[in-house]
């Protein structure tokens, strides 16, 4: 198999890798946005697993005046992208910041942010990390985040004394369809699995599987979520199996998979 991309059109890249072991043909669905599923694609490929990106949630950084962080105590990071969107708006990086999990943290570390902890979790592990290692009267938190946020990151913390102000500075647009690649694989029961990182990615697909007519076609993958949220978000439709990470991180996901594979 040959090591490239390909573009198909649609919105949707199909992606084949050397591969390493015997799973000729196998091929999973990711839903993330594209700037987030290298080390997924990458984890795949050296199990021989191909991929169908099918990115169902679209990222638009917002034009902004640059959001005053200089006098921050912490910034708090729940997703890579508002890490990204900082990173354009500021030049500002020597402020402390706290990310909800290490591929936040990683993302803020390739931008130039020396002074990174993650939460290596949820929403919740992220209040007890700052909850941790912040004083309330050490001075006010930024929660850099998108138009949609999963949690109650904000009440959380001022319900333990912190003042905490949320920036929006980009929007999360869920996709109006699936691409024609995707409709294909999907009813011609050509994938394997499929993954799933937040509840909204989930429910986004389960409705324009609905609406393409493809939702019967499920029953031959396993989908695997990142949390019980987002595999909640999956129940109401038939799949062959579903299955939840026991952390929320890709390791864990991965692990997961791995169990399916070893079988």
């Amino acid at each position: 198999m040959p090591s490239d991309f390909s573009f198909a059109g649609g919105g949707a890249i199909i992606i084949e890798k050397d591969r390493k072991f015997p799973r000729e043909g196998m091929k999973a669905l990711l839903t993330r946005p594209l700037e987030d599923s290298g080390s997924l694609v990458s984890a795949l490929a050296e199990r021989g697993i191909g991929a169908l990106l099918e990115p169902l949630i679209a990222i638009r950084f917002l034009s902004l005046p640059a959001p005053d962080v200089g006098g921050a105590q912490a910034i708090l990071a729940t997703s890579a992208n508002g890490v990204r969107a900082l990173a354009r708006l500021t030049a500002v990086r020597e402020v402390r910041l706290l990310a909800v999990g290490d591929a936040t943290a990683e993302a803020a570390r390739a931008l130039g942010f020396p002074r990174v902890e993650s939460a290596a979790g949820n929403v919740g592990d992220l209040v007890a990390l700052a909850c941790r290692l912040l004083q309330p009267q050490a001075g006010r938190l930024v929660h850099v985040a998108g138009s949609a946020v999963a949690g109650d990151l904000k009440g959380e913390l001022e319900a333990c004394g912190f003042a905490v102000e949320r920036v929006v500075l980009y929007e999360a647009r869920p996709s109006s369809s699936l691409s024609r690649e995707a409709r294909l694989a999907l009813a011609s029961r050509a994938l394997d699995f499929a993954f799933f990182f937040s509840p909204r990615t989930a429910a986004t697909f389960i409705g324009l599987a609905e609406k393409a007519g493809v939702a019967s076609d499920l029953e031959t993958i396993r989908a695997f979520s990142l949390s019980a949220a987002t595999d909640a978000a999956l129940a109401r439709l038939g799949w062959r199996d579903r299955r939840v990470a026991a952390s929320p991180n890709l390791l864990a996901l991965l692990d997961a998979l791995d169990i399916v594979l070893r079988r």
